[in-house]
């Protein structure tokens, strides 16, 4: 089990025994660290991946908090990494967004205007080399929407925005749990893109394949 995962059971834990109540503020980080026998850098990770999937709230400046949800609630969604993990449906939606997103890259190429690449680019550029999670998967979801509204065939950018839901849970616990996940989307979605401004469909096609195979992959692979 990887160390952000042990944190994260060690902390769902406490929740599902009634040591920590939805309300309850958590202790501080150093004591919570020390009770549970983690190094301080395992725990916050943890608490960032229990924050992204509403299980935390962390108020800055004032602490961290289990949310106010109906323990039914709680429980359901401490259990998504189950879920991801067990659900095939997951893995049927990414081979779907593998079939799409490639074919979506390929007409961008072709279709996409200066200005419209300009707009993308910006969009990597303003992101930064170490975004957070957070800030990529926000980055991530539109530079798809760009590249699917940019293939020019709408019925396509549609089915494509639709798949988004469905495969977020994945792409959050890969951003969280994944080596070099940050740094790998980040160089491929500037080989799609480089790939669309040098208007060339089939390396555009290429390089989108291997952006959703790899999630696809470390899917298949994660339990």
């Amino acid at each position: 089990m990887r160390v952000t995962d042990e944190a994260i059971e060690q902390i769902k834990r406490m929740i599902v025994t009634g040591k920590l109540r939805p309300g309850d503020r958590l202790p501080r980080e150093a004591d919570l660290a020390a009770r549970l026998g983690l190094s301080r850098s395992s725990l916050r990770e943890a608490v960032k991946a229990l924050a992204l999937i509403r299980v935390l709230d962390v108020r800055q400046g004032d602490g961290t908090y289990v949310t106010s949800l109906e323990p039914a609630m709680l429980l359901e969604t401490m259990g998504f990494v189950v879920d991801l993990h067990q659900d095939t449906s997951v893995l049927e939606f990414f081979e779907v967004r593998r079939i799409l997103e490639p074919a979506a890259a390929a007409r961008a190429a072709v279709q996409m205007t200066d200005e419209q690449i300009g707009v993308a680019r910006k969009l990597l550029d303003e992101l930064g080399p170490e975004p957070s999670v957070g800030e990529l998967l926000s980055s991530d979801v539109e530079f798809h929407r760009l590249i699917a509204f940019g293939s020019g065939n709408r019925a396509l950018a549609s089915i494509i925005d639709s798949l988004r839901q469905p495969t977020f849970r994945a792409r959050v616990w890969r951003g969280l749990t994944e080596t070099d996940a940050i740094a790998r989307t980040l160089a491929e979605h500037r080989a799609i893109l480089d790939a669309i401004a040098d208007r060339q469909p089939e390396v555009a096609r290429s390089w989108a394949t291997v952006h959703i195979a790899g999630v696809e992959h470390w899917l298949q692979h994660a339990t």
